[in-house]
């Protein structure tokens, strides 16, 4: 019997820029999740044979992000090849969705079913009483949306309807999300790797997050409860990807404290450093409470962490208890940064302007005081904005209040609500404003003087990512995780409704930007060199110190405007000493029984 085939295309679909043009670099910084995840998902199905034992999955994977989408040929290619296949667009958040619809036309056109999934259409169903329009229209043109998480083997009905032409319009799993142990694997292809600036593998051990955090979309999407995968699905990860030369890694899980099998999990990775002798490290994300966690800091440098990303979000408490991120205590800051500045991490804090409250003053004012007191590296911006999924949605939705209805806009760098404080698109330029006073030549400096000080052996990686962070991102008007390595344009792909430029135009403006930002690039990091090279072959290096680094002293919460400036600030440093008074009385108390 001749054997079938069943093309089936993954796409992780980019977003436009402000002009219209789908945003692509000759390299993105870190392989998508989500793509790694439906991919060794997909691949599964093909070896349980789910269509059948005569018919065979080719299974393309793409991330728009570092690849040109052409539909015709991809369609072309389906047609020469037995002309039956599915287009599935895989991680779709808010701000891409625009353009995986607009991409899915011609697909649809030419009689290919097509699913949509991710961040976006979950996220609405999740916390709306029904259907937004955007995903009504999509419907209407006959695309498909999965809700929820595909391992469980819950992918398996979307092929087989869509091989027989009967894909229904929702495959709804957002109830019953899966247990995580012995599910396919995340499956990165070499080829994803070699187009990253950095090198980067991707993973999940764990899904969800048990906070309550009002901007954030994950804990209504992948839920409040944890799940996690096992010890030997990570053994499975590193060494698959060792195979093929990956040694770094992003593990995407929201909050990896959080993970209860945290210690096992280090105590494998640490084993296969020392068992295997493999060589690898790692980025995880943490909340600002990790420290208080006996041993964790620890164990994570002995597992080949050397990048955190922490959920820092405000130094204001008014802003963190608005945004129901309770968790987060100004007066553990200082603690929790220092505690890990003792080995050498290179450390970004996720940090939220447009808070009710804020003025372009008070932002300002913030940065300034981050930049003097607390000894971040790389300070990651971006605005409030009401993602759709998050309770802020869902409230804004309830209440009536505008929105933007582009949603190609939702992308962390545009103020999408008419913000009492920041008229038109004020809030946008404070955001711009803010992202260069942080990653202003001084201040970068400093944060190099830190590192030398502290004896870290980051300095290359600490540059480029305050190149990445502080001029790449502005250069481009992205945020900063969208970021990638030389911006390609093509004229022809541009957003439809907008009208397409004279080839002239296009090319004499792409070029112009193109030459110029690769100049100021090459230039600022030729100079970071030449400070850094002077830095560490200075023997008097260890003698630098400042407020940041500074160990933390009695007087702090007198002395530093991160507790003085706010009455916010003020109300928990007076809350912290009743905390702490508490504390050592019940402690006087339980001795004193004894």
């Amino acid at each position: 019997m001749p054997r079938e085939l069943f093309h089936v295309i993954l796409i992780r679909p980019t977003k436009y820029d402000d002009d219209g043009y789908p945003i692509h670099w000759h390299r993105t910084t870190i392989p998508a999740n989500s793509l790694a995840c439906l991919n060794g998902i997909v691949r599964d199905c093909d070896t349980r044979k789910v269509l059948g034992p005569d018919v065979d999955l080719n299974i393309l994977s793409i991330d728009e992000g570092n690849t040109r989408i052409l539909p015709k040929r991809l369609i072309a290619h389906i047609n020469r090849n037995g002309g039956r296949g599915l287009v599935c667009f895989t991680g779709v958040q808010s701000n891409q969705f625009p353009r995986a619809v607009d991409l899915a036309h011609p697909f649809l056109k030419a009689g290919l079913p097509v699913s949509v999934g991710g961040f976006h259409v979950t996220g609405c169903m999740a916390m709306l009483p029904e259907m937004p329009v955007e995903m009504l229209e999509a419907q209407e043109h006959g695309i498909s949306f999965f809700l929820g998480e595909a391992e469980g083997e819950r992918f398996d009905a979307v092929l087989r309807d869509a091989f027989e032409g009967k894909l229904k319009p929702v495959y709804d799993h957002m109830k019953d999300l899966p247990s995580l142990p012995g599910q396919p694997k995340p499956v990165v292809e070499r080829e994803q790797i070699d187009r990253s600036t950095l090198g980067y593998g991707s993973f999940d051990l764990g899904r969800g997050c048990p906070f309550e955090c009002s901007f954030c979309c994950i804990i209504n999407v992948q839920g409040r409860g944890s799940r996690f995968r096992s010890e030997d699905d990570l053994k499975a990860i590193i060494r698959d990807h060792a195979k093929i030369g990956v040694t770094k890694f992003f593990v995407t899980d929201d909050n990896f404290a959080r993970n209860r099998n945290w210690e096992a999990f280090l105590d494998c990775l640490i084993d296969l450093r020392k068992r295997e002798k493999l060589k690898f490290t790692l980025i995880i994300q943490v909340d600002t409470l990790c420290h208080k966690i006996p041993n964790f800091i620890e164990k994570c440098v002995q597992a080949g962490v050397d990048q955190v990303f922490i959920g820092l979000e405000n130094i204001n408490p008014d802003n963190l208890a608005g945004s129901k991120k309770r968790q987060n205590k100004i007066t553990d800051y200082r603690e929790m940064f220092l505690a890990w500045k003792k080995h050498p991490v290179i450390l970004t804090a996720g940090y939220i302007i447009g808070f009710p409250n804020d003025t372009r003053e008070s932002i300002l004012r913030d940065i300034d005081v981050i930049k003097r007191e607390l000894p971040i590296d790389i300070l990651s911006l971006s605005i409030l904005t009401p993602l759709p999924g998050s309770e802020d949605h869902k409230n804004a939705v309830k209440g009536g209040i505008w929105t933007d209805p582009d949603l190609n806009k939702y992308d962390l760098t545009h103020c999408v609500i008419r913000h009492p404080n920041f008229p038109g698109d004020m809030l946008d330029r404070v955001y711009l404003e803010a992202v260069g006073r942080f990653y202003s030549p001084d201040h970068c400096r400093t944060v190099l003087r830190r590192a030398a000080a502290l004896g870290s052996n980051k300095k290359i990686a600490t540059m480029n990512r305050l190149l990445l962070y502080g001029i790449g991102s502005r250069l481009h008007n992205v945020f900063s995780l969208d970021g990638g390595y030389l911006r390609l344009k093509y004229r022809t792909d541009r957003r439809p409704g907008l009208p397409l430029e004279s080839p002239l135009a296009f090319f004499a403006k792409h070029y112009w930007f193109t030459a110029r930002n690769i100049s100021i690039m090459a230039l600022q990091r030729m100079r970071y060199r030449r400070f850094i090279k002077q830095l560490w072959a200075d023997p008097g290096r260890f003698d630098y110190s400042d407020q940041a680094i500074a160990e933390i002293g009695h007087k702090d919460f007198e002395t530093l405007e991160l507790y003085t400036a706010t009455r916010g600030g003020k109300e928990a440093v007076a809350t912290h000493r009743k905390m702490e008074s508490l504390k050592r009385k019940a402690r006087s108390g339980t001795a004193a029984r004894a």
